[in-house]
């Protein structure tokens, strides 16, 4: 017969990363100072709180570097502000590759009306022409 008052385990099916807090970080190295000179005792601390040395010890490493201030330093490459020139460069930039691909479309077209008068024998008007 089944027990049905026995509690389901607490294990999930995907392991989750501990965190800590600044806070709970301090405590536990307060606790571990406090301790330090008794012997098994810091053992029996990391064994409390499912810890390893090596948390310890980068902890002992963030709090001696000023990280556990109101705000810990951010993770990552740092953000650089765009500067306001950079857009209008690229817009200008943008401009200037479409005016040039208008106007070797339009050379393109010139070269091709030159060739279907030459293929059909009508003389275009030349620029001194054109001009009053």
């Amino acid at each position: 017969m089944i027990n049905l008052m026995v509690k389901p385990t607490e294990v999930s099916a995907k392991a989750t990363r501990r965190r800590f807090t600044t806070a709970e970080k301090i405590r536990i190295l307060r606790e571990a100072d406090a301790c330090a000179h008794e012997k098994g005792a810091v053992t029996a601390l990391l064994r409390r709180e499912g810890l390893y040395s090596s948390h310890l010890t980068s902890w002992r490493r963030q709090r001696d570097a000023g990280q556990f201030g109101k705000s810990p330093k951010k993770r990552g490459p740092v953000a650089t502000v765009p500067d306001p020139r950079d857009k209008q460069i690229a817009e200008l930039e943008r401009r200037a590759l479409r005016a040039e691909a208008r106007a070797d479309r339009y050379e393109r077209l010139c070269a091709l009306q030159k060739k279907v008068s030459e293929l059909f024998g009508i003389p275009l008007e030349t620029e001194s022409e054109t001009k009053p």
